[in-house]
């Protein structure tokens, strides 16, 4: 975000990232798959006819262990009828009507979906067979506020598997690190407007990545129900993975009207100038330019632009992950990046199971081992597409900034031609150096010569010729100071007047006539 910060510095206060939302995910690997239940039941001496009854026996005691947790600490329990009811909001108007600072504030439970497990007969076998399908069942809430993360809760299925599920807010448990150390701030909803001392709260938020995150989360799951212990006679642990993460970047700005004026144009920016490759690079999907424009990807990429009532969004998503950017309560201009299937993405490590083995780029599971990981991908992303916005306030006219690339020059002693933006040829190279992904690490020779070249070389003397006209264009750029080379690479970026002035033509380019006369 160096290039954006610079250039609003003055009026951005400060800076934070970290996780948002999170969702952990918690299951018993050897019953969450047939042969593993299969092994289970015959541990348990079970016969497939009896499973029914033997599971709604378990099924009995966990509903009534979630039950007598709330009961004993006099905590109200409600079933939804509603599926549409918000019971984060349910749980904090209880906690504030009741003034519960720590504890258990209440039980929702509710028939949800969920994958589960039943016997049927095999027709062709001619016997009982254990089948896992999608199914329903009731689901139990408990919702905490926990001293150490805030608010918390835990939502367990009450049938076989008895998978589990956990969510908490980085940015509240933010707001208990700052009350146990004396920070100062002004929180809004899930961002914050001020703070004291913002390097110390950054701190604090990278403290969370060093959490002990197993021992938190069973912890969290032993005082929603301990029942869960009678499910197997020789408990193993859960494994838990991040079903969900969302990593922001939140920007903080001194003035909302500052937001105001400036939040527009980031909007419109990201509209008009991030295309589908840009997403996929910001994402950190490296294929795009190993093996072409498009790499292996054969997913779709989706960017939509909607306005609520509490502010814009823009959301670009690449098959289940995202990245999107709001304005959050007026004064807030937050990115986040958002990732629910990390499969496509690496992580270096050793093979699951030989821990002390040789380590390789592997790739990334959803479990808390790869968190790190996980949340390095995620901040880089942010830092992309910041980056990528920092040519949004520009105040100069048109003519102003054209002017000068529009007239020949000399540079290191000869002559370079003028630009002609509406030109093609000129325009497609406009285009490629302001690309997204050449925001943080520049580009090179090789590179412009994939998008500008339909063709690939024919062979060594066809190559040189293609390398030799894109120097000429580099020579051209760099004459007019629209880029500049990064010292001891082969590397070259745009420069802050590049950047205003191209994205400006880029942006007359693709106006139409209506929006210019208006």
């Amino acid at each position: 975000m160096k290039t954006f910060i610079q250039r609003f510095g003055k009026n951005i206060l400060g800076v934070l990232d970290g996780f948002d939302r999170i969702r952990f995910r918690g299951t018993r690997r050897f019953l969450a798959n047939v042969a593993g239940m299969l092994g289970y039941l015959w541990q348990r001496q079970v016969l497939l006819k009896d499973f029914k009854a033997f599971a709604g026996n378990i099924t009995a005691k966990v509903r009534q262990a979630a039950e007598d947790v709330a009961v004993q600490q006099k905590r109200p329990i409600v079933y939804l009828h509603n599926s549409a009811m918000d019971k984060e909001a349910w749980a904090r108007e209880v906690a504030k009507r009741d003034g519960i600072q720590q504890g258990l504030i209440g039980v929702l439970k509710a028939v949800e979906c969920c994958w589960s497990y039943e016997v049927g007969s095999n027709r062709v076998a001619k016997k009982l067979e254990l089948r896992g399908k999608p199914s329903k069942c009731l689901h139990y809430y408990h919702y905490f506020m926990d001293p150490e993360v805030g608010l918390v809760y835990v939502r367990l299925q009450t049938w076989f598997p008895f998978t589990v599920h956990m969510g908490m807010n980085g940015r509240e448990w933010l707001a208990r690190q700052m009350d146990q150390v004396g920070l100062r701030y002004q929180r809004r909803d899930n961002c914050f407007a001020w703070i004291e001392d913002w390097a110390r709260a950054q701190k604090l938020l990278d403290e969370q990545l060093r959490t002990d995150w197993p021992g938190l989360l069973n912890r969290l799951l032993a005082e929603a129900n301990p029942a869960l212990a009678s499910v197997d006679p020789h408990p193993t642990p859960h494994y838990w993975s991040m079903e969900e993460g969302e990593w922001a970047s939140d920007l903080a700005f001194a003035s909302p009207a500052t937001l105001a004026e400036l939040a527009p144009r980031c909007f419109r920016h990201a509209w008009l100038n991030f295309d589908s490759i840009d997403v996929m690079r910001f994402l950190g999907n490296k294929a795009v330019t190993d093996h072409g424009p498009w790499g292996k990807f054969a997913g779709a990429v989706v960017t939509d632009l909607k306005r609520r009532a509490e502010g814009t969004r823009i959301k670009h998503r690449l098959n289940r992950n995202w990245i999107k950017m709001y304005d959050k309560q007026g004064s807030v201009l937050r990115v986040e990046t958002v990732i629910n299937d990390p499969r496509d993405m690496k992580v270096y490590r050793a093979k699951e199971g030989d821990e002390g083995g040789a380590k390789s780029w592997r790739p990334m599971r959803k479990g808390v081992a790869d968190i790190h990981r996980r949340s390095a991908i995620s901040r880089a992303a942010n830092e992309r597409y910041v980056e990528a916005l920092a040519t949004v306030d520009e105040n100069r006219s048109l003519a102003e900034l054209a002017q000068a690339v529009c007239q020949p020059v000399t540079w290191q002693g000869k002559r370079a031609r003028a630009l002609n933006p509406l030109a093609p040829e000129d325009g497609r190279l406009l285009e490629a150096v302001n690309r997204g992904e050449f925001a943080i690490n520049g580009f090179r020779n090789r590179d412009l010569r994939k998008l500008l070249f339909t063709k690939p070389a024919k062979d060594e003397p066809d190559q040189r010729r293609q390398s030799a006209a894109i120097s000429r264009k580099l020579r051209l750029l760099r004459a007019h100071k629209l880029i500049h080379k990064i010292a001891k690479t082969h590397r070259y970026q745009l420069s802050p007047h590049g950047r205003d002035v191209i994205n400006a033509l880029l942006a007359a380019r693709q106006a139409s006539t209506a929006n210019l006369a208006a």
